[in-house]
This record gives C-alpha cells, structure tokens and sequence, in this order.
C-alpha cells in the first residue's frame, strides 16, 4: 500500500475542519486539489474515509478509525524531520529550560550546576511556565526542556517524555506558630479555618479539589513568595517535602503532622524535551542532576 504523507495530511485536516474548502485553506491548496488527494487515497485505501453531505462532509466509521492512526504517523513523521536536521547542527548555545512553579528551587540549582559543568559555554533560561504553555512551547522548538507535573497527563505528540518519579507535598506553617505545636488529633481542623496558600500552578492544572483544606484560600504565583508570607506567620501551604531538608527553610518552616494525614500528597514529573542530537546529549547531564539530587534526598531521610 502506497501513500504519502501528503494524503495522510489532507485526510487529517479535512477531518479536522469537516470542510474541504476550508481545509484546502488551511493547506494553502486549491479545493479541488484537496478533494482530489483524498479520493486518491481513498482509492489506495478502498475504503469511504468522508460522507458528502453537501457542501460539509462527516468520517465513516472507517474514517474515524484510521484519524488517530493518520494523526500519529504525521506527527512522528515531524518528529523525524527534526532529528534527521538535528544531525548537521553542532551543540547548543542556549538552552530554554521552563518548569512549573512547584519545582523545589534546589532541583532547578542542581540542574544548572550539572549543566555549567558539561556545558560551561551553554546559557541556559529557566521559565515558569504553565503546563499548557510549556506544550505549546515544545511543540514549536521556542522550549528545549520542560519539567512538568503529568498526573493528568494526555498524548504526547511531538515530544519526548521520561518519567522523573514523585514530588511528595506536606502542609507547611512557620516554626514555632501556634498550628505547628497543635496536637495532631486537632490540627486538621485548625488548618481548615486558617488561610491557607494555594500554588497557582495547581489550580491551573486542575488539582484545587484534591489541595484545598481551607475555605480562606488564596492563590499564589510563585514558590518564594509562598514561603515568605509561611515564614511570616500568614498562613500555611502545600509544599514539597524536600525542603523539610532545605536549611533556609527548616529554620523558618515545619510540616504538619496529623492523625488523618499518613503520607504526604504525591505528584508526576516529568521531563519533556525536543527531539534533536544535541538535546540528547544535554538531557543525559538533566537526567544526571535530578538522579543525584533524589539520591541525595533518600539518603538525608534514611
């Protein structure tokens, strides 16, 4: 069976737009050029892909079954395309590395640390960005590496992803404040009348039902700031475990413990990244750092 990426193409954004004229448009084609492809595709296939219905058309069921299977072979076909144009560049000289705003700020510092040594001529820009902007941004080329958290995590299409493992939350408040000497049997309902601080990158993503306690919630854009208004005795935050490790924080901050609190909330990371031979080279240093970073922490805790 002989077809080309070309039909498969067409076939795709006729479907997508229900509409040959308009997905001639789209395809920078005359309309009859377009109708013409996918009839002949129809032909290699022998199989009804649309419906006519007058000037819209509507998939066949065989349509509908062979979209996903189109959709990912053009999108692998790309994937193609930038590897094979990777392969005559030389290395990167400047590296676009955005994350979420949960990232403990001691994994990004270790990152950069690891890449300063294998790459000391490589700047690097480290972005908070959303999960969706990030997506956006990979699929473009403008983000090289993305650090993301995939508990709902859909196709990946156009990029590469390599599970890191789980960042554990806990409930933070300052040291030595009145909720953090409460008995563990009462300070879930303290915590539920307190105000608590919400990271906004959780609301976008989707998670403010599973992390809000409190009714007197309030959203915050970053990590720092959060901290701040904790060390301030302002309220109390979900915050990764690891900076119960972190000795700026533990001289300022402490997690909560409570009877009906036994582990921490947990949540997927990923790292997601281009395909390319440079940035190959440079995700082994990334993947280096956070190993050793977890292996630092397991070990602190044990």
């Amino acid at each position: 069976m002989n077809f080309s990426i070309e039909q498969l193409l067409a076939f795709v954004t006729v479907y997508d737009e229900r509409s040959f004229s308009k997905a001639a448009a789209k395809l920078n084609k005359h309309r009859t050029t377009t109708g013409q492809v996918i009839a002949n595709l129809e032909d290699i296939l022998a199989v009804d892909l649309f419906e006519r219905i007058g000037r819209k058309v509507e998939p066949t069921e065989e349509g509908d079954l062979l979209y996903h299977y189109a959709k990912s072979t053009i999108e692998q076909s790309k994937i193609f395309d930038k590897i094979a144009l990777s392969l005559s560049f030389g290395g990167l000289e400047q590296l676009n590395f955005a994350h979420s705003s949960v990232i403990p700020h001691g994994l990004l510092s270790s990152i950069r640390q690891q890449l300063g040594e294998d790459f000391p001529n490589m700047r690097v820009n480290f972005l908070v960005k959303t999960k969706a902007e990030i997506d956006e941004g990979i699929q473009s080329g403008d983000i090289h590496f993305g650090l993301v958290n995939v508990d709902k995590a859909k196709g990946i299409y156009g990029k590469d992803s390599t599970f890191i493992g789980h960042v554990e939350f806990l409930p933070f408040v300052k040291k030595g404040s009145e909720l953090s000497q409460l008995p563990e049997d009462q300070a879930l309902n303290a915590l539920r009348t307190t105000r608590q601080f919400v990271l906004r990158a959780f609301v976008q993503e989707g998670f403010k039902d599973k992390i809000v306690l409190s009714a007197n919630n309030e959203e915050v854009d970053q990590l720092a700031l959060v901290i701040k208004m904790i060390q301030d005795d302002l309220g109390w935050a979900w915050l990764p475990k690891v900076l119960s490790e972190s000795e700026y924080v533990t001289s300022h901050l402490e997690p909560v413990k409570f009877d009906e609190l036994k582990n921490g909330l947990k949540f997927s990371f990923a790292l997601w990244n281009t395909h390319s031979k440079p940035i190959l080279e440079v995700k082994k240093s990334i993947l280096k750092s956070v190993n050793a970073y977890v292996k630092h922490f397991h070990a602190l805790q044990n």
